[in-house]
């Protein structure tokens, strides 16, 4: 860019940005914001209150809407939907409209799930665009087919293998994929031999509980990490298998999560759905952990021979086979393929052009 622009990075409406990270979408807001600001940007992330990402970075809240109050009339009416739903909603609106009366960025990202700064960016002065970090929802696919072509925000999404399935629905996506800052996630070359990781956010698509399983029959002691946001699914799946050999150690930072996982010799990435980028997969490769992990979504495009191997999807007994296969792989190999394939300066430069296209978008537009 030839000069400093003023960002607004909107993420979810959900979750601060703040550690320890919720997911991927929070982890990777607060890596593209500091690296933005690191080339000079003036950067807003625009987040729910609790937000912090440290000096240098302003945050804008969302606000959560906790104080709208609807009628006994509109909550008995059959168009009423889930309390959370429309206080998520109210909030979205309420933020856009000010953001139409009173624009204050050159570039607006939006980052989250919802469909509304889709359908309301042509009401916003300024350049527009939308990471699709998912695959498709119908509400976004219906927002943007709302729009003319020329109308809808620059879409890009996290990797090869999602923009393909997007480009089944909307035309034109880019793939920028995700990059880390590699200086926190520091090779580490002497790991417990016995000692396998996962990590990420413990829900059914995540599959932590095939993690366990493989771990276990493949011999290792494995350490799960990360937040527990649906209880009905931990209680169910991962709770009865956790014991000596399978240790929960929690929520945990990016500092602790290093620390975890160069201590690991293997760490296990288990999709059951079509993961779009898999940013727990390059966090290990960059401590030097080599990965097994199920053949779904990106996953065969972040790992290679030397740094990890593949199973079948949702089978622990194949799984159990990589685990064994990829803990023998060079540790300096697996971070070779993180610098490889996740670069953040590679991924700074990817989202830069965006803004470069989508700022001449808009001036045509003027």
């Amino acid at each position: 860019m030839t000069a400093p622009l003023r960002i607004g990075l909107l993420a979810t409406a959900r979750y601060p940005i703040v550690e320890p990270f919720t997911g991927g979408l929070a982890s990777h807001v607060a890596t593209l914001a500091h690296g933005l600001a690191a080339r000079g940007h003036e950067v807003t992330v625009i987040a729910p209150d609790g937000s912090d990402l440290g000096p240098g970075i302003d945050v804008l809240p969302i606000g959560t809407a906790s104080g709208l109050e609807f009628s006994a009339a509109a909550r008995r009416d059959a168009s009423m939907l889930a309390e959370p739903f429309m206080q998520e909603h109210h909030a979205y609106l309420r933020l856009l409209t000010a953001l139409a009366k009173e624009p204050r960025f050159d570039v607006l990202h939006n980052h989250g799930f919802h469909y509304l700064p889709i359908a309301m960016a042509r009401t916003i002065p300024g350049a527009h665009v939308t990471t699709l970090h998912a695959p498709p929802t119908p509400w976004q696919e219906s927002a943007a087919k709302c729009l003319a072509p020329h109308e809808r925000p620059l879409f890009l999404t996290v990797s090869e293998t999602n923009r393909r399935i997007w480009s089944r629905s909307i035309a034109g996506v880019t793939s920028v994929p995700n990059g880390i800052d590699l200086s926190g996630w520091p090779l580490a070359e002497t790991p417990d031999p016995d000692l396998a990781v996962w990590t990420g956010r413990i829900v059914p698509e995540k599959g932590p509980h095939f993690a366990i399983d493989a771990a276990r029959r493949a011999g290792y002691r494995i350490v799960l990490a990360g937040p527990t946001p649906d209880r009905e699914f931990f209680d169910a799946e991962v709770a009865p298998r956790l014991d000596a050999s399978a240790e929960l150690a929690g929520h945990l930072t990016q500092a602790e999560l290093a620390e975890l996982i160069g201590n690991a010799s293997v760490a296990l990435s288990t999709p059951c759905w079509d993961e779009p980028f898999g940013l727990t997969t390059v966090e290990a490769l960059a401590c030097g952990t080599p990965v097994a992990a199920f053949d779904r979504g990106a996953m065969r495009t972040l790992l290679c021979d030397r740094s990890g191997r593949l199973a079948e999807p949702e089978s622990s007994s194949d799984l159990s086979g990589a685990v064994l296969e990829a803990a023998s792989l060079n540790r300096s190999d697996a971070r070779a393929r993180a610098e490889q394939v996740a670069s953040v300066d590679r991924m700074l430069d990817g989202v830069e052009a965006v803004y470069a296209r989508a700022m001449r978008r808009a001036r045509l537009a003027d």
